[in-house]
């Protein structure tokens, strides 16, 4: 029996893989001068190996709203978060605001200057992970090895290759791993989104609170 105002993730379903476009490094988004006045930490994320094809982040979503029907409730306690909530990533220093989306199939970060480049015969991505919204943010570089690529549909309907990296995280007093999608959130309310493919391992969503994590609410 679903509790009302609660969302419960369904799990994921891989879909069939595509060919994979070739993805570009992106330009830097700060400015020459900006960079030398923000220190940047490093960091080295050891991760599963890549996969070579891109998944199609819609026909993802699709099958696993077909398995989710079928898919019996459990009766044992579920922790209880709220809709935004702090994460603290792997490797990175600050806390980051995280809004909980179970709207949303694949987590995704903020990331900036990515690069992708070769280690070992494999291949990387090198990015830096900032909440824009400070005024003074902390910017961490981390290097994480390429899981995959992801086609997402952007908001003008365009279908644009992701890279995929899996990230280390806690929020609250557990601690998951999960894919996150590197991302330009400039212009959304949280660095770090947290989608239904972790949320099914954490628990479940209020959608009326916020920053309960700490609270070890159960229902």
């Amino acid at each position: 029996m679903m509790l009302p105002g609660f969302a419960l993730a369904a799990p994921q379903v891989p879909a069939k893989p595509e060919t994979a476009p070739k993805v570009l490094p992106s330009k830097p988004a700060v400015t020459p001068k900006e960079a030398d006045a923000a220190p940047v930490a490093e960091t080295k994320l050891q991760t599963a190996p890549p996969a070579d094809d891109a998944e199609d982040e819609g026909s993802a979503e699709a099958a696993e709203a077909e398995a989710a029907i079928a898919l019996p409730v459990n009766p044992e306690p579920v922790r209880v978060y709220g809709w935004r909530e702090y994460v603290l990533i792997a490797g990175v220093q600050e806390k980051l605001l995280a809004k909980l989306d179970t709207g949303a199939l694949t987590s995704s970060i903020h990331a900036e200057e990515k690069e992708l480049f070769e280690r070992d015969g494999k291949k990387w991505v090198r990015f830096i992970v900032t909440d824009v919204r400070q005024k003074k943010p902390i910017r961490t570089r981390i290097e994480a090895p390429l899981v995959r690529t992801a086609r997402i549909k952007e908001p003008n309907s365009e279908s644009v290759a992701r890279e995929v990296v899996r990230l280390s995280f806690q929020i609250g007093e557990r601690k998951l791993r999960g894919e996150f999608t590197l991302n330009n959130r400039n212009n959304m309310l949280a660095p770090v989104l947290i989608g239904r493919s972790t949320l099914k391992d954490l628990g479940w969503v209020d959608p009326g609170r916020t920053h309960i994590a700490e609270q070890k609410v159960s229902r």
